[in-house]
């Protein structure tokens, strides 16, 4: 471990220049004391180390000293194909395997390529999760994930929509969605044969409660590409997501509210729909999922969409507009009891056309 910080300290100080004991204390999370201790560990062993004294002062290498051991380790290593979500790589315990690897990286860099990843660093940055949602606790994560590394399979309790309970999974790779993490697995049932036996399925992965690890290992399968089958996966459940298509008949600011609530359906409808009448309504059809699921989301477009049809969905909306209707005509104090009564239909959910999660 001591060799380890030995070079990240050199790296730093070849990367950055100047650096005063407390920030390399920082930047290698180690008390001061150490890295005085390491600075003459370094000098001893023939770095050329310099003490600037004074306000400005710090350690810094001699000019024109770079050093070439800049080796990867193999975290490391597998750490730079995170290097595009840092925080994907903290929750997978490779935050400090990354830090390392990209000091090493630019170490090994001539000067302006090392000049120019610095700024890069500074005008591009991707933030994954999608807005208006807090990051979802995975404590499971880190577990998961070893099991996917050493092929080997884990049993846990999983939290599905359709009821909780144990899996018996071999785990095959995890898929960081729009800020969701999710684990790709053989589900394993000791009565199947056939297909159930070998399908792959997909698992959110802040589901997980207990999860325990086998000791064995298991073969994964040799034609498996996660990459193509989170593609293949994700192209059908939009396929089989919208099962009909409404006939809306929208006003000019649920026009320019379709492509916001609903992404590329809505801007596809809007692309197709007929011009607009003398008020500045159009008709467009616009991809929509079961009935139920349906009314709530266009119950968000409030009073500037009329659905025309299917007749099924036109009815179904009137009936959630009038029981709402029912709901707030005789409103009760602030204090008073609910109204009886079932509550009318409303939003499936805040996302739009939301639909079941497509992870069992």
């Amino acid at each position: 471990m001591r060799a380890d910080r030995l070079l990240s300290l050199l790296l730093l100080l070849q990367n950055r220049g100047r650096l005063t004991a407390p920030e390399l204390a920082a930047e290698l999370e180690v008390s001061v004391r150490t890295v005085y201790r390491d600075i003459e560990a370094l000098a001893a062993s023939g770095v050329p180390v310099t003490a600037d004294r004074g306000p400005a002062g710090g350690y810094r290498l001699m000019e024109g000293y770079r050093t070439r051991l800049t080796g990867l380790t193999d975290g490391q290593a597998e750490s730079l194909f995170l290097a595009g979500v840092p925080g994907a790589a903290q929750e997978l315990g490779l935050g400090a395997e990354l830090a390392a690897a990209q000091l090493k990286l630019r170490a090994a860099l001539p000067a302006e390529l090392a000049a120019r990843t610095e700024r890069i660093t500074q005008r591009f940055h991707l933030d994954a999760p999608g807005w208006f949602r807090e990051s979802e606790p995975v404590p499971q994560l880190a577990a998961v994930a070893r099991a996917v590394w050493e092929q080997r399979p884990l049993r846990a309790h999983y939290r599905g929509w359709r009821g909780a309970g144990e899996r018996e999974l071999r785990p095959l790779g995890l898929v960081l969605k729009s800020g969701i993490w999710y684990l790709l697995a053989l589900r394993h049932r000791p009565e199947a044969t056939g297909e159930d036996e070998g399908s792959v399925r997909g698992y959110r992965v802040a589901r997980f409660g207990e999860v325990r690890l086998g000791e064995e290992r298991f073969e994964r399968p040799a034609d498996f590409d996660l990459a193509a089958h989170w593609a293949e996966s994700t192209r059908a459940l939009e396929a089989a997501r919208y099962r009909q298509t409404a006939r809306l008949r929208i006003s000019p600011r649920a026009g320019r509210l379709l492509t916001m609530l609903y992404g590329a359906p809505g801007a596809q409808a809007m692309a197709e729909a007929a011009p607009p009448d003398e008020h500045g309504w159009r008709v467009v059809d616009l991809p929509v999922e079961s009935t139920r699921i349906a009314v709530g989301d266009l119950l968000r477009l409030g009073d500037e969409a009329e659905v025309l049809g299917p007749p099924a969905l036109r009815t179904a909306v009137a009936e959630a507009v009038r029981g709402l209707a029912r709901r707030y005509a005789d409103e009760p104090a602030p204090d008073g009891p609910a109204p009886e009564g079932p509550a009318p239909a409303g939003p499936a959910s805040p996302a739009p056309t939301s639909g079941r999660n497509p992870m069992a």
